[in-house]
Order: structure tokens, then C-alpha cells, then sequence
């Protein structure tokens, strides 16, 4: 991820992150990545509202509308942007548990907004050691107890990474609908489409981790949206955490738990 410039008002915050850290991290994963050897820094995150331009599709058409496409990436990228640059402005070697969502915005149903939020945190042994090769902090949107299971499988995170794919589904015809009322049977055109639509945005995911260097990605995740775009138009979204490579791992035996609650 390209270099972005730091908020005023973002700096103001972040320049008391020295007298305190604030951080979403739960109880438990702030203890478990202290004991890893992290320690939280300030909570950082990143916003873009987007105006989501217009593009024109037929009833009968089944393809990608690239303009959506790239408007709802572009509004995503922008947002994981802004806080990557805070975390880099703290000299942290990443950002974890980070989360990247989005609401309509205002009255216009063709505005979004996407926020992203995650904890920074520091290497207190050996600062900067977990930082990517560019020099930027690593992001992932693993848990602090997912994170310390990660590191000691011999394998540290790289970056958040993500793909999708905003898709135009053809209206079938009245005949075919005809033919399959009362029985059941498939329905090619949503099923080739909606697998189209997946493996593109898969595919984008994973070109961006092996733009990182990444030799695998973990914990990917997939949601559906129509935003305002009727029920023919969806996006598929897939994101998940690029890994490298760190060492020799641990053999992890399983332990078992007793909840103390109902």
C-alpha cells in the first residue's frame, strides 16, 4: 500500500498516544499479545465516503460493471489507507483486529461509507522486526488470540488484504420461466454469475498477497451486498490476512477449558 499523507487532525490525537494508548482489544487478547511481546500503541483507523458514480447495464446483460467495481474498492482502499498511515505515523510495527465496514450515508442512496479501525501496536523486544519490507506496519484482521497462534506456527501477518467484484445477474427469459415454475431445477445464468463474480474477487485477494510477497492468506472472509443497485446487481467482497514465513514453529498442543459462566 502506497504512502498516504496523515490527517491534521488525525496527528493532533496521535500526539498524545505517548501519555496513554487507547485500544479496542478485549481483555484477553490485550494479555495474550503482551505476552507475546506487543504492546498497544493508540487505536487508529481510516474513513472515505464515496459517491458510487452510475453505470448503465441491460436486463439481459451478465457481465461486471467495472465503474461500481473500482468505486467500492477505491472507497475501501482510501479508508485502510488513512489508517495505515496513522499506525506508520506511531512507528508501530502493525495494526490488529482491524475491521473494515461501510453504511449508507446521508439521504442519497448512492453514498457510502467505509470506516476502518484497528489497535497498533509495538514489538517491545525488537522494534520494527515485524514491520513489511516497504517499511510500513503489517494490518491484519486477526484476533490478539489468533495473532499469538499465527506467530508461534512459525508464520507472522503481512497486510489486510482484499478483492471484489460488482456483477450484473441477466433477468431470464418469460419461456424459462415458464418452464421451471413448479419444479426444481437450476438456474444457470445466477449460478455461472454468482461464481464469476466469486472467483474474481478471490482472485483480486490474492494478487494483492502476492504483491506483498505473501506466501499465504488465512482467515478469508466473503460477504454479499446489493447495496441500492437492485437484485440483479451484488458485490462480492473477500478479504482475509496475508502471512509470511517466520520461523520454526511451536508444537501447539490443544488444552481444554472450563467456562465459568452459564
Amino acid at each position: 500500500m502506497s504512502q498516504t499523507p496523515l490527517d491534521p487532525v488525525a496527528s493532533e490525537r496521535l500526539s498524545h498516544a505517548g501519555k496513554l494508548f487507547t485500544s479496542d482489544l478485549s481483555i484477553n487478547e490485550f494479555a495474550l499479545l503482551h505476552g507475546a511481546g506487543f504492546e498497544p500503541l493508540d487505536l487508529v483507523m481510516g474513513v472515505s465516503v464515496y459517491h458510487v458514480g452510475y453505470q448503465f447495464s441491460g436486463i439481459r446483460q451478465q457481465s461486471e460493471l467495472p465503474v461500481l467495481t473500482e468505486a467500492t474498492y477505491r472507497a475501501r482502499w482510501n479508508a485502510m489507507a488513512r489508517m495505515q498511515a496513522e499506525a506508520d505515523a506511531l512507528g508501530a510495527d502493525g495494526v490488529v483486529g482491524v475491521r473494515l465496514e461501510w453504511r449508507q450515508h446521508g439521504a442519497e442512496s448512492e453514498h457510502l461509507e467505509f470506516i476502518a479501525v484497528g489497535t497498533a501496536v509495538r514489538c517491545t523486544s525488537k522494534p520494527g522486526s515485524f514491520k513489511r519490507g516497504n517499511g510500513q506496519a503489517f494490518s491484519s484482521h486477526l484476533s490478539g488470540q489468533d495473532l499469538v497462534t499465527l506467530l508461534r506456527s512459525g508464520y507472522a501477518p503481512v497486510a489486510f488484504v482484499m478483492g471484489n467484484c460488482v456483477f450484473h445477474i441477466a433477468a431470464q427469459g418469460f419461456m424459462q420461466t415458464l418452464r421451471q415454475m413448479g419444479r426444481n431445477t437450476e438456474m444457470p445464468q445466477w449460478t455461472q454469475g454468482n461464481y464469476e463474480a466469486r472467483e474474481l474477487a478471490m482472485s483480486r485477494m490474492q494478487g494483492e498477497a502476492e504483491r506483498d510477497g505473501a506466501s499465504g492468506v488465512v482467515g478469508v472472509h466473503f460477504s454479499i451486498q446489493n447495496y441500492a443497485w437492485g437484485l440483479h446487481t451484488v458485490e462480492f467482497y473477500a478479504a482475509g490476512t496475508a502471512v509470511r514465513h517466520s520461523g520454526t514453529p511451536e508444537t501447539i498442543s490443544p488444552s481444554f477449558v472450563l467456562a465459568m459462566n452459564d
